[in-house]
């Protein structure tokens, strides 16, 4: 592959989103090696860029840098979702309500929910799905719960990819954001609170029964036994049953 001249920092924004959006549809699986030399190769660049965009996945949780093993996907269990999860449960459905009390647009979230419609892949699902969920609590009017939220983003997507390569549910999680969007524009700040908080609490216990979470009521008002309940009412044939055709892969 024939290199193109760039600054070495363009280089690495390139090599780390080509990463990160492999990991997150799935090319680049759980636990599987990422090899300087060999990714180097890949993108026509040389060690360096590779090595800093290996490092920044690092830091946001999407690789694992090992002395003995080297770099690898981060493994996706249980434990692992619960942590994700439990943050999500205790800030997102709050900045959700603190957006709608406000007044706050959502047309972003709007906008996101329809192109998420339109997807065609499901790398460009993926994306405009997480576009959807950071438009529900970017104008909660804190800058910092935003940012703490923005922090979790790619773990909770990795999470999301590895449940969906297992039992894909897009129109599930889809019907879920369309309701959650239409209480959060009629401006029931709880209910679209509340909403979220299901959205988030039975995907993570469908996906991982063990994952055990540990926030028995959430800031969105809705508590996990409670939000299992939802899950066990809805989880029946006739609730669940959609035709193969509409059943697609996504992220919730």
């Amino acid at each position: 592959m024939t290199s193109v001249p760039m600054p070495i920092p363009s280089r690495t924004q390139y090599v780390l989103e080509e990463i990160k959006r492999r990991i997150l549809t799935g090319r680049l699986t759980p636990g599987q090696a990422l090899v300087e030399t060999e990714l180097a190769a890949q993108f026509g660049v040389s060690k360096t860029p590779v090595r800093e965009a290996l490092k920044t996945l690092a830091g946001t949780g999407l690789v694992v840098m090992s002395q003995y093993k080297g770099v690898t996907v981060r493994m996706v269990d249980a434990d692992m979702a619960r942590e994700v999860y439990d943050v999500r449960l205790l800030l997102e459905p709050e900045a959700l309500r603190r957006a709608v009390r406000r007044g706050a647009s959502l047309d972003a979230a709007r906008d996101a929910l329809a192109r998420a419609d339109e997807a065609t892949d499901t790398a460009e699902r993926s994306l405009t799905n997480r576009e959807f969920h950071r438009a529900l609590y970017l104008p909660c009017g804190n800058p910092l719960l935003s940012r703490m939220l923005d922090e979790v983003r790619d773990q909770a997507a990795l999470v999301s990819a590895v449940a969906w390569a297992a039992d894909p549910s897009w129109e599930r999680e889809a019907s879920e954001h369309r309701e959650i969007l239409r209480l959060a524009l009629a401006g029931d700040a709880g209910g679209a609170a509340r909403a979220l908080h299901a959205h988030i609490a039975s995907f993570v216990l469908r996906a991982f029964p063990g994952a055990e979470l540990g926030a028995e009521e959430g800031l969105g008002g809705l508590g996990v036994r409670e939000a299992q309940e939802i899950l066990e009412a809805t989880d029946t044939p006739e609730a669940t049953a959609a035709p193969a055709a509409q059943k697609e892969d996504g992220q919730a």
